[in-house]
């Protein structure tokens, strides 16, 4: 190890309590960044998938509605679903009513006819239980099961009303809650509405032919093929959603550029007689910068390093405690990171370079 190299590593170890602060605060700015993106490209991405998991090709909305389902209301008649049987090549047609629930979480609920349902989407997997038997049954998925620690009989409230819990499903079909389309109607006062259509052609070849006499019946309706959900479904797509990432990640920046201008401003105060001593020995203010910055270097590494593990540490963490959260830790958004606790760390250590450099020899030589 050079001299250098060892000064370095010695003034950290100095301090190790200032050194281990600054770490762990370059380390939560890493997991900060890391965390917030992970949690909201996965929710966006989990929710796409379980879209396009229903097995449908096509989605009809009402008029002017937006592509987050949780956002629409039941503008649609449910006699739609005539009029799209009727076309040639659908194969199948799946009103759906959607209600979006609040009470012990954020939930969607998909209010189904279970024989349309199925013909759309190739019916349930059933891990416990089976289909619906009486207007208060309810289905949930094993994740959402798993993570209210539910089983086949127990009474789920929502909507300020009790439903059982018929059968417990595999995960991927569109929700991870099913009740009657009748019940829901009748809790949201919606009667024979729809929030949207599920459409199955016969033939894969036959989407875009089918798609066409749709926008000729229903020319204001919103119709979205269903492979194309996945990648509509992005932050630049929701409102607001980018400029709360944003302001997290600035927010993550700033934390590091504290956590480095106050270590190594302090510090500079602290050794202004060694640095008055190096300055004798023949070191440039050049080299006293180049010091201080490979000093902030060093405890930005240390703090990435410690900021990766501390991501994938609250990430499992996260999904222990709420089973259905999917959080997307990407490597591409690790570098970005990392990039950006370097940048902070860097921009922290400039005033404390230049404050270093500008010491008078003979006065830090004084200095006591």
């Amino acid at each position: 190890m050079s001299a250098v190299r060892s000064l370095i590593v010695g003034h950290l170890l100095h301090r190790p309590l200032r050194t281990l602060i600054t770490v762990v605060a370059v380390g939560v700015e890493v997991c900060l960044v890391v965390i917030i993106v992970g949690l909201t490209t996965g929710l966006l991405q989990e929710t796409a998938k379980r879209i396009e998991g229903v097995g449908a090709d096509l989605m009809l909305q009402p008029p002017a509605s937006n592509f987050l389902l949780a956002f629409s209301g039941a503008p649609m008649p449910i006699k739609i679903k005539e009029k799209l049987d009727a076309i040639p090549h659908v194969a199948a047609v799946a009103p759906v009513l959607l209600q979006f629930n609040t009470v012990g979480g954020i939930d969607i609920v998909y209010g189904i006819d279970l024989e349309s349902f199925n013909r759309v989407s190739n019916g349930f997997v059933y891990h416990a239980g089976g289909p619906f038997e009486a207007p208060t049954d309810i289905l949930v998925d094993d994740w959402y099961a798993a993570a209210k620690n539910l089983k086949v009989g127990d009474t789920l409230r929502l909507f300020e009303n009790d439903f059982t819990v018929r059968g417990i499903v595999e995960h991927g079909k569109g929700a991870r809650l099913f009740a009657r389309i009748e019940r829901l109607q009748e809790l949201s006062a919606a009667r024979d509405k729809a929030t949207l259509f599920f459409i199955r052609c016969d033939n894969p070849t036959n989407v875009d032919a089918v798609a066409e006499e749709i926008r000729q019946l229903f020319p204001r309706h919103q119709l979205r093929p269903v492979r194309d959900y996945l990648s509509m479904m992005t932050s630049s797509r929701l409102p607001g959603l980018d400029t709360f990432i944003n302001s997290m990640i600035a927010l993550a920046v700033v934390v590091g550029f504290l956590a480095i201008f106050l270590s190594l401003y302090t510090t500079i105060l602290e050794r202004t007689r060694e640095i008055g001593i190096l300055k004798s020995l023949g070191m440039s203010n050049g080299d006293i910068i180049r010091l201080v910055l490979r000093e902030s270097l060093l405890l930005c590494a240390v703090g990435v390093a410690a900021g990766v593990g501390l991501s994938y540490a609250t990430a499992f963490l996260l999904k222990e405690i709420f089973p259905t959260l999917t959080i997307l830790i990407t490597a591409g958004w690790l570098a970005r990171a990392a990039l950006l606790a370097f940048l902070g760390g860097l921009l922290g250590a400039v005033y404390p370079a230049w404050l270093a450099a500008r010491q008078d020899t003979i006065i830090a030589l004084a200095y006591e």
